[in-house]
């Protein structure tokens, strides 16, 4: 409402006196005048308009990258089963002392993209969103680890090690599991449906948008750029 009110004045401003002159004029003055004052209106409204466009066209953009700017995060629950064992040898195989468990793993794993890492570039003159890059996927294993039926003995005892030991075998065992679950493509499904936001306001837009220098047109398009 401010930019049309002091659009009218500037008109006004420019008019009254041309139009007062056109009054005092001949037939030929009266032409050239109107011709300038034809022109002058529509660098005042015309120009200022499509200005003005473009200024609200990129805080639209802006501001939908900014809400698609969040932690996309994917949940999903898997389950172990191992049994440990180790054993000490004395005297070649003379004498052995034995130690086990069994062990059971239950990980709450959750994969994760940080959107508000997206490098991006905006050329309102050409009507271009740029993405750059975008973040890697963050991999997070949470494991409960319980231990049943153990078995030692004094010369051969649970350590601090055989823990250790036991939760890198759990970590490594979930970790092919997960490659192989629809975890980490579900999740890339949900990070593809975030940034396709993007993609709908700028084809509304008449805006184009590019990955790694490519035009992004449709979602399948994204998906490729994305893998």
């Amino acid at each position: 409402m401010t930019r049309s009110t002091s659009t009218e004045t500037d008109v006004k401003n420019v008019v009254t006196p041309l139009v007062q002159a056109l009054l005092r004029s001949s037939k030929i003055t009266y032409v050239i005048l109107f011709a300038v004052i034809a022109f002058l209106i529509y660098q005042l409204v015309t120009v200022k308009k499509d200005t003005s466009t473009v200024e609200y066209d990129t805080a639209l953009i802006q501001q939908q990258i900014k809400n698609v700017g969040k932690l996309v995060v994917t949940e999903g629950h898997f389950s172990e089963v191992m049994t440990y064992k180790d054993q000490k040898k004395y005297l070649g195989d003379l004498i052995t002392f034995d130690k086990k468990a069994l062990v059971i793993i239950n990980a709450d794993v959750t994969v994760s993209f940080d959107l508000s890492k997206v490098n991006y570039d905006i050329d309102a003159e050409k009507k271009v969103v740029t993405i750059k890059s975008i973040p890697d996927e963050e991999l997070k294993i949470s494991p409960d680890i319980k231990y049943y039926d153990v078995e030692q003995s004094t010369f051969n005892e649970f350590t601090g090690n055989d823990y250790n030991k036991i939760n890198k075998i759990a970590k490594e065992n979930l970790a092919k599991k997960i490659e192989k679950s629809t975890l980490k493509s579900n999740a890339k499904n949900r990070l593809i449906s975030e940034l396709s936001k993007i993609l709908i306001v700028t084809n509304s837009m008449g805006w184009t948008l590019k990955y790694n220098g490519e035009e992004v047109k449709t979602e399948q398009s994204l998906q490729n750029f994305a893998d």
